[in-house]
């Protein structure tokens, strides 16, 4: 396994840190290849963005994720994007040029080009939400180049008990942390993302708790509703107990007992088959 730090080396990114003053960018871990295994030259690769509501990013969901991917054949990427006092777009442009960045060195990493997945959890799946949905979208082509679009859109996205709209059932924090405390109304309906998906949308795979007391659950199904109607593929499991930021829902990411949902675990197992499922279909 090899493990290497690619900073983004980017116009929005250069002048900032990302907000606990590192620079921003990717930490990678890349499986090796052996002859002993030729049907896994290339694998799946997963860009995590762990949650914070948009201040921090989460420890808990950022290396032990990567580490539970990698035992299951998946490279392993974690951003490091910037938090306030960055505004929107500079986090999307970031996991947007970090696409990118790993779809252009597929070749190098042994990765398939067309299996580039992101992963985010709460804050960090508003994130990934914004690249699945607005991924065509003037914001994108005006930073990162006309016309290219298809290098930064990824194959698919993992959102786990994700921050989704900016309305009624928001994340107060994450949402004043994205776009100021006095954000016009009509930004908070752009990001919005139930409100933004369409044909373009990227398969998703999302999970929620019925508990979940920061991030209400009606975030998710705001979003599973909108793909429903779009037609747009997707898989949800909703738990019954727990409560938010349960990341592994096991003692390998657990603060204190309320992260211990053994009932709940389950869900890294179907997220890596959702993967692999996607995998095979091509």
């Amino acid at each position: 396994m090899r493990y290497a730090y690619l900073p983004l080396d980017t116009p929005w990114s250069q002048s900032q840190t990302a907000g606990d003053g590192k620079q921003p960018g990717l930490r990678a871990w890349l499986l090796d290849a052996s002859p002993e295994m030729p049907a896994l030259r290339v694998r799946p690769a997963v860009i995590i963005c762990p949650g914070g509501g948009y201040c921090m990013r989460s420890d808990r969901e950022a290396e032990p994720i990567a580490m539970r991917l990698l035992a299951q054949g998946i490279h392993a990427f974690v951003l490091e994007y910037s938090v306030a006092p960055a505004r929107y777009p500079t986090a999307a442009l970031e996991l947007a040029a970090s696409v990118r960045l790993v779809r252009q060195n597929a070749e190098a990493f042994g990765i398939q080009p067309d299996q580039i997945f992101i992963m985010g959890f709460s804050a960090g799946g508003h994130l990934c939400a914004t690249l699945g949905t607005l991924w065509d979208t003037p914001v994108f082509a005006q930073a990162l180049g006309q016309g290219a679009g298809k290098d930064w859109r990824p194959d698919g996205m993992l959102l786990c008990y994700p921050v989704i709209t900016m309305g009624a059932y928001t994340h107060q924090g994450s949402r004043d942390n994205l776009l100021g405390a006095d954000a016009p109304a009509a930004r908070c309906v752009a990001l919005s993302l139930e409100n933004a998906v369409s044909g373009s949308t990227v398969p998703a795979f999302l999970w929620h708790t019925f508990e979940d007391d920061a991030v209400p659950v009606e975030n998710t199904l705001l979003f599973a509703t909108a793909l429903r109607k779009a037609a747009v593929p997707f898989e949800l499991h909703v738990y019954e107990k727990g409560g938010h930021g349960l990341s592994l829902c096991d003692a390998t990411t657990a603060q204190g007992s309320e992260h211990l949902m053994p009932d709940n675990a389950n869900w890294m197992a179907m997220a890596i088959a959702w993967i692999k499922r996607h995998r095979e279909a091509r």
